[in-house]
């Protein structure tokens, strides 16, 4: 009996085996404090023919740990997760990265809007090409009087707005260059703040665990408790 109780498992690795180890030695230190009893009891026992009511304590504790065992969560893996968590938020060159990600965006969309940038260039290079076409067309002979007016009248209106269109343009490409060079400037405090939110989440991730470790360890105080033999 107490060869099944505790016959040897697959090994596991860090936590794994240990938490097997400790139900192991329950099931071990269950199996002394309930199955030896005297020699007269035994012999007793054996004469009126209930020999076997001497291991039910074993068994039923067995089976008690057998339901603890699953009614755990997957413990050691919840710190394992929890330990590669933990080293990733702690991680300073990870955070650098992220920092020196985000400097990277800025400086791309920076020079994108800058004043020389391609953004700048995009509404001149329309109202040119609306104006060079309005021209043309005043130029072209191909169309009958009535054509030539009404493609004037669609060209003049396309230039009217592309003028309209590309001052709203700069105006809003130098507020965004404004604030991205803000952003420049505030880096520091924003890789502190960016520091805050992964401590933040690593604080969370340890108060889980805790929140589970006292769980656990309220259902293994209740099985040790119960480590007493029959009659005590």
């Amino acid at each position: 009996m107490l060869r099944s109780l505790v016959a040897p498992r697959p090994a596991a690795s860090g936590f794994s085996s240990r938490v097997a180890l400790l139900f192991a030695l329950l099931l071990l230190v269950s199996a002394l404090t309930f199955g030896v009893a005297p020699a007269g009891a035994q012999s007793a026992g054996a004469g009126s023919g209930s020999g076997g009511d001497a291991v039910t304590p074993v068994e039923e504790y067995a089976k008690q740990v057998e339901e603890l065992k699953k009614s755990y969560p997957d413990l050691s893996k919840r710190i394992e997760d929890t330990t590669r968590t933990i080293d990733e938020l702690s991680d300073v060159g990870k955070a650098r990265s992220e920092i020196e990600e985000l400097r990277g965006m800025v400086a791309g969309l920076l020079g994108a809007v800058s004043d020389n940038g391609t953004v700048s260039q995009l509404g001149a290079k329309a109202l040119a090409h609306g104006r060079a076409k309005l021209k043309a067309i005043e130029q072209d002979a191909r169309f009958r009087p009535e054509e030539k007016e009404f493609l004037l009248d669609q060209w003049r209106k396309l230039v009217t707005e592309t003028e309209r269109a590309s001052e709203d343009l700069e105006s809003a490409r130098k507020e965004f260059a404004d604030l991205l060079r803000t952003l420049q400037t505030r880096e520091d405090f924003i890789d502190e703040l960016m520091q805050v939110r992964r401590a933040s989440e690593a604080l969370a991730v340890i108060r889980n665990l805790t929140r589970e470790i006292r769980d656990a360890s309220t259902k293994l105080k209740s099985l040790i408790g119960g480590l007493k033999p029959p009659g005590v």
